[in-house]
């Protein structure tokens, strides 16, 4: 099942290598996006591994308490779409027809320095490397677990498998793909906890069987020990949904989308997809602590999904949902690889080195770059015990304080300039990087949100500060509000 899988995604990957003319092709599939692969390949981009492995481990550790970064994530799905998906899609098609997010800041802002794109695909550059690592752990972890191979070995196929046919096919080969795996983590995250409830004698048997572990497992408000959870937990926990309007892969979805009138019912889609996902994802977790005879220790708690699927089901049915777990590690990775390719190629070489490169050869030097990043982010992923929930929370904090608060005063407020931009991105990826690095008392915050409030704070006040944005700017985005109302 798993060779039938792999081969049709290479068999994806393969028909649009040979439909690629040109750059906008291959970086955003010349913006011609449906709104169900636009919603599915989001979502499916978005969850990644962790929602099959690092969402049911942390659950399992901690019970209940897990719940808060669901709900945060929900909320931030609804809103990233609700609020942002339209505007950025019309705004970057008539700002210089962009294709990556460093090319719309700087046509945002008429940034002939190139200082903003510069700055941007650097801060892409440094946390997708640790966001597709995270990826590459997780499908190690996977091919390892169901084929008893070491490690390395699964390391590096699942590393070949997922920068072959980003390689071959750019982005259109990355949404199709992510549109089948998304209906695969759909189905299989729902009929895991559904069938394992059954075995063990329905809800009231379950409900009671974790009470008996742990009574304080099935409080949300509290931790392992009854211990009621700080302020500072909670609001971590919930802060990761600011992150949505930050994350590259996930924005570049709403630019490729064929029509701003597809985002209504895209988002619809993709809320019904979120929702179900995120809750059962925590209760896999919680089933699982009953299922499993045996206990997962510390980070191996991340194969909870992994081992009950084995003990469930037959070895074709097995086969089928073990691969919707390489299904979401790859919707994930191949987005990140792509996005950074894209930034590598548009953002630096065609900047920097090649202003008058033709298309063939942007084309090829994007899918150089995606060879390379992914030999970086294999180097990053090479430690087993790393936890794929710690490196996508880094990562996720990165983006979501860099670009978010950048994108959503960009889009909505006419008076920002190119220096509160700058000023911005820089603080908040600044402040995520030092604040990782702290701990104890008031550091103990997910670093999202410091991140993000000193970002939005330092584009204010620099904006306000210094020289208004040019006539043609502001006329510029009035154009733009007046699309959008007509969409």
């Amino acid at each position: 099942m798993f060779i039938i899988y792999l081969l049709a995604m290479m068999a994806i990957g393969l028909v649009f290598y040979f439909r690629t003319k040109n750059l906008s092709d291959y970086v955003l599939g010349g913006r011609q996006l449906s709104g169900w692969v636009t919603s599915l390949s989001a979502q499916a981009s978005d969850m990644s591994g962790w929602l099959l492995m690092g969402l049911p481990g942390a659950a399992y550790l901690t019970g209940m308490d897990s719940i808060w970064i669901a709900i945060g994530l929900a909320v931030g799905t609804y809103l990233n779409w609700k609020v942002i998906a339209k505007r950025l899609r019309v705004y970057t098609q008539t700002s210089g027809d962009s294709l990556t997010l460093p090319d719309y800041f700087e046509n945002r802002f008429k940034d002939n320095s190139k200082i903003l794109r510069i700055i941007s695909a650097v801060f892409i550059l440094i946390f997708f490397l640790f966001y597709t690592s995270s990826g590459f752990v997780a499908g190690g972890k996977l091919f390892s677990t169901v084929f008893g191979i070491s490690y390395i070995k699964a390391l590096t196929i699942g590393a070949i498998v997922i920068v072959a046919y980003t390689f071959l096919g750019g982005f259109m080969a990355v949404c199709w793909t992510d549109f089948f795996q998304g209906i695969m983590m759909f189905a299989a995250v729902v009929m895991v906890p559904i069938i394992g409830i059954k075995s063990l004698g329905g809800i009231n048997e379950t409900v009671n069987a974790v009470k008996s572990i742990n009574p304080n497992l099935l409080n949300p408000f509290v931790d392992t020990k009854g211990i009621s959870l700080s302020l500072i937990g909670t609001i971590s926990s919930l802060a990761w949904g600011i992150g949505y309007f930050g994350q590259p892969h996930i924005l570049v979805r709403f630019m490729a989308i064929k029509s701003a009138k597809e985002v209504k019912k895209a988002r619809m889609i993709a809320m019904i997809w979120v929702a179900f996902s995120l809750a059962a994802a925590v209760i896999i977790g919680m089933v699982g602590l009953v299922y499993l005879k045996t206990p997962l220790i510390g980070n191996d708690s991340e194969k909870v999904f992994l081992i009950m699927v084995s003990k469930m089901f037959n070895p074709v049915i097995g086969g089928i949902l073990m691969a919707a777990v390489l299904a979401a590690v790859m919707s994930t990775a191949d987005s990140q690889l792509l996005v950074t390719a894209s930034s590598l190629t548009e953002d630096f070489y065609k900047v920097l080195f090649r202003k008058n490169a033709s298309e063939k050869e942007l084309v090829w030097v994007s899918r150089i770059a995606v060879a390379i990043v992914a030999i970086i982010a294999y180097y990053l992923a090479l430690d087993e015990n790393s936890s794929i929930l710690n490196i996508v929370s880094y990562a996720w904090a990165g983006f979501g304080a860099t670009f978010g608060p950048t994108i959503i005063l960009s889009l909505f407020w006419k008076r920002m300039n190119k220096s509160g931009a700058l000023a911005g991105m820089i603080t908040g990826g600044i402040t995520v990087i030092v604040w990782k690095s702290l701990s104890g008392g008031i550091f103990d915050l997910y670093e999202i949100v410091p991140g993000f409030i000193c970002s939005v704070i330092v584009i204010v006040i620099v904006s306000l500060l210094t020289k208004e944005p040019s006539e043609e700017i502001k006329q510029e985005f009035d154009m733009v509000y007046l699309k959008i109302q007509e969409n």
